[in-house]
């Protein structure tokens, strides 16, 4: 990981200055349990383009290009799923909503089930399912819930890229924890319902490779002695998403090759 304000290479002032946000591996637990959904992740956009976020939660709401003026935070989840539902031209029943599967949450998803909605409990890695909100094949409609408020700025990267919606507010867990992100700038309210152009702006490049298969990507798999990646790069300015398949010869990487273990 780089802590906040780390500076990273070459020392030229003709070179541009960028924000980078980054997550070397997220879904840390799933990654060690063999669990579906852990990624490598980078944003990179212009400096002060990127919200230096706290290390702290936030409370996120994400959804495809449908969500756009249609859901919110302070709407109760029962609204945003019926709103959300009545734009995709759906019943309530018809929509699936991924949320973390943490004690936290269980009101939302009790209120949500209650409601109608198909839901999706993961276990980690909520910057997956909120990109695959704005990919139909993945059959994902919108997430909910409190995590990490570093990967809200990540999936928040990815949507903007791919014109998606995103809303979130800092959930803080102590006093400390709130100081600290007032003395990063969050002085006129840090308990602000953030829109995407809080979090996001102007031209953003997001990256993210597949360590383990999930709802958005292939995982890394061995066959023989090559390694075979699966990577998605969305760039906002130009609305392009790629996929790449990438074939890396494990042989050439000796200190790496598990052949030798």
């Amino acid at each position: 990981m780089l802590y906040i304000g780390e500076k990273v290479g070459p020392d030229d002032p003709d070179l541009p200055e960028v924000d980078i946000a980054v997550d070397p591996l997220e879904g840390t637990n799933l990654c060690a349990s063999g669990g579906p959904g852990a990624m490598a992740v980078l944003a990179v956009a212009k400096k002060g383009d990127l919200l230096n976020a706290p290390d702290t939660y936030m409370y996120k709401l994400a959804t495809g290009p449908e969500g756009k003026g249609v859901v919110h935070l302070e709407m109760s989840p029962t609204e945003n799923l019926r709103a959300l539902a009545a734009a995709k031209r759906r019943r309530p029943d018809e929509m699936t909503v991924v949320v973390l599967d943490r004690p936290r949450h269980s009101t939302i998803i009790q209120e949500l089930r209650d409601a109608g909605a198909r839901i999706v409990l993961i276990q980690d890695g909520d910057v997956a399912p909120a990109v695959a909100t704005c990919i139909p094949k993945r059959g994902v409609d919108m997430v909910i819930g409190i995590g990490g408020a570093p990967e809200g700025v990540l999936a928040a990267s990815a949507l903007h890229a791919m014109e998606g919606e995103f809303f979130g507010q800092l959930r803080f867990r102590s006093e400390e924890e709130r100081q600290r992100a007032i003395d990063m700038g969050f002085l006129k309210d840090p308990d602000k319902i953030m829109e995407m152009s809080d979090l996001v702006r102007g031209d953003v490049i997001f990256v993210a490779t597949g360590v383990t298969t999930g709802h958005l990507l292939k995982g890394v798999r061995r066959i023989g002695d090559h390694l075979h990646l699966q990577t998605m790069a969305l760039r906002s300015q130009t609305g392009t998403i790629r996929m790449v398949e990438t074939q890396v010869d494990a042989r050439r990487f000796p200190y790496h090759y598990l052949g030798r273990l």
